[in-house]
């Protein structure tokens, strides 16, 4: 677990090795044939990753939770909204839903509730490279690499840099 420092200050793990322990701890479990899809941006980032680092051929699943937010009202469009894509098929098949940080569980259970627009699927897993707790629905990560506390009005950013690095950002409010 990272806390803060007296100042406010975490430190920030290095993404791309938190990716290998990912794909570690799920490594055991690909004898379900389970497909990839990732949660816009990061998510899909890191999807791509655990693709390669698995040697899995099929294509990851995209998927952009924006117009299934609870609170969309309150957010509104994001000017970058990303088209959702899952070219397999979802009716019973395992899946790993894939984020970059597990939070309030708003955007898993948004996630969710596309999913099931595409068909019924056999289980949902959820593989996150940072927990950092609050929840205020009833989510929990299959598998994650860091749980982390930040002061108020921190958050984590995931950044893929121009050399296609996996890096993050602390942002202070």
């Amino acid at each position: 677990m990272s806390a803060p420092n007296n100042a406010g200050v975490v430190a920030l793990p290095d993404a791309e090795a938190q990716c290998r322990q990912l794909a570690d701890l799920i490594r055991p479990h690909l004898s379900l044939n389970p497909a990839l899809v990732g949660i816009h941006s990061g998510g899909v980032w890191i999807a791509g990753r655990l693709r390669a680092l698995l040697g899995l051929s099929e294509e990851i699943g995209m998927i952009d939770v924006s117009f299934y937010r609870d609170d969309f009202a309150e957010k509104g469009l994001h000017p970058q909204v990303k088209p959702t894509a899952i070219p397999f098929d979802v009716e019973g098949r395992h899946l790993i839903l894939i984020d970059d940080v597990l939070y309030t569980g708003r955007t898993t259970r948004a996630a969710i509730n596309e999913l099931f627009d595409y068909g019924r699927p056999a289980s949902i897993a959820l593989a996150v490279l940072a927990d950092r707790g609050g929840r205020e629905l009833p989510v929990a990560a299959t598998w994650n690499t860091w749980d982390v506390t930040l002061v108020n009005g921190q958050s984590l950013v995931l950044e893929r840099k121009n050399n296609g690095e996996l890096a993050w950002r602390l942002e202070n409010a």
